[in-house]
């Protein structure tokens, strides 16, 4: 497989979001980001944040993140070994690049919330109408 950073980039208008994109596409790394901003956490504590994912894609995720230099994986020498996933530096720059993806989430699901009740109310008022 090749490197992140082999890809080569047409750098047209849309290329530096292409870029970003390539390093948090997928389902659960912007999520597994958003997780990390707050702290240090264990791989089995991640697991249970995000109950919808797979061992083996949370695993594939978090090697795919840190092959991106996005975040580090601690791993001591206990037994059971311990393994710990935190931001880099370049991780946290990201910071708010995340955020925003969760406000702008956020304000979607609670339009979406209200939608169905606007929705409702129009079709009401157009039955009475009619």
């Amino acid at each position: 497989m090749k490197g992140r950073d082999a890809k080569s980039y047409d750098c047209a208008a849309g290329c530096p979001v292409e870029a970003t994109l390539d390093l948090i596409d997928g389902k659960w790394k912007a999520v597994i980001l958003y997780h990390l901003l707050g702290d240090t956490i264990r791989f089995s504590e991640l697991g249970r944040r995000l109950s919808r994912i797979s061992q083996r894609m949370l695993t594939r995720q978090l090697r795919e993140l840190e092959t991106a230099d996005l975040i580090h994986r601690e791993i001591y020498p206990e037994v059971p070994p311990r393994v710990e996933y935190s931001l880099t530096a370049r991780g946290r720059s990201l910071e708010p690049v995340i955020r925003s993806l969760w406000s702008w989430g956020n304000a979607y699901l609670e339009e979406r919330r209200a939608a169905p009740r606007a929705l409702n109310g129009a079709s009401a008022s157009a039955q009475r109408a009619g």
